[in-house]
């Protein structure tokens, strides 16, 4: 636990239920979206724990968590969103930059708006800002005092975190791992221009099983025609899990639908491949979960192409 005080924040999780185990004073709700569980499954969770919930902090972008809001016997709503002006807290006027973004923040009761500049960037960071402005006003903070604390958030490890340049190729850690994660990641990056170079590591073959036309379908529509997937096995610690659906199975459904991706049994070989092609403006991205090792896979990465060229420059 990091803090003091008698407020206690906390991330809960829904991957193994123990979400319906909280009864918390403010729930924050940023979406509803297939990853561990069915979406059947998520809905009846998500409802319990917002219908426990003092005070609701709910994003109206996102078309299951707007359905919650609809529904009638939760305490006081919030309802945040970056499309509909009428939502008690908007944002709009988005300006990107790779190092953050820049929007205006409305609050629908007080009429009050601000400037906010965040260090992080992404539309996804825009939504997640108005969900602890939520969050934070529902605790009696100041529509000021939370606007200008965002400006202080410099973001999170394995988030679009950059790890460093080595002839004039970025490498890029992130944790995206479902399709919802991976969206928000190619869309933030394709704001900028360079070629992605993408390499997945499913966290398990079960969630690849579940995901399989979902993750089919989300590189297929956010990779450029120069992008570039390459995708290992998934994660394995052993046991009798199904296997039968790999990351072949994905790598087949993307190429079937006209975009570039290639797939190997080990991650080395993979590594591998990236390095052969990559070239100066290119962008490297790590992603997944559930593997700490991924981490260092990227900066092993970082320091091949330092040693294949120019010296690696470590952010």
């Amino acid at each position: 636990m990091v803090g003091a005080g008698d407020v206690f924040v906390g991330e809960v999780d829904e991957s193994d239920g123990s979400i319906a185990l909280y009864e918390p004073d403010v729930a924050v709700l940023n979406n509803v979206a297939i990853d561990h569980k069915s979406l059947d499954e998520l809905r009846t969770l998500f409802a319990g724990f917002v219908a426990r919930a003092g005070t609701v902090v709910l994003n109206l972008d996102n078309g299951e968590s707007a359905a919650l809001a609809e529904k009638a016997g939760y305490g006081a709503v919030t309802g945040f969103s970056l499309a509909d002006p009428r939502a008690d807290l908007f944002a709009d006027a988005l300006e990107p930059a790779p190092n953050g973004i820049a929007f205006e923040l409305h609050e629908g009761a007080s009429g009050e708006s601000v400037s906010v500049r965040l260090a992080v960037p992404g539309r996804h960071n825009v939504a997640n800002a108005l969900a602890a402005i939520g969050a934070a006003r529902a605790c009696g903070v100041s529509f000021a005092d939370a606007a200008v604390a965002l400006v202080r958030f410099a973001g999170l490890r394995r988030r679009l975190e950059t790890v460093g340049e080595a002839g004039g190729v970025t490498v890029i850690d992130d944790f995206a791992h479902n399709p919802d994660k991976i969206e928000a990641t190619l869309a933030t990056l394709h704001d900028f221009p360079g070629r992605l170079l993408v390499l997945f590591q499913p966290h398990g073959f079960g969630p690849l099983r579940m995901m399989k036309d979902a993750f089919i379908d989300v590189f297929a529509r956010h990779l450029g025609t120069d992008d570039v997937l390459v995708m290992p096995d998934p994660v394995y610690y052993g046991g009798t899990t199904d296997r039968s659906v790999s990351s072949a199975d994905i790598v087949d459904g993307v190429t079937a639908r006209g975009r570039q991706a290639f797939a190997f049994a080990e991650r080395a070989d993979c590594g591998d491949k990236l390095l052969e092609l990559a070239a100066p403006g290119d962008r490297i991205v790590v992603m997944g979960a559930r593997d700490d090792t991924l981490s260092t896979f990227a900066a092993d990465l970082l320091a091949r192409l330092g040693d294949a060229g120019d010296e690696a420059q470590v952010i």
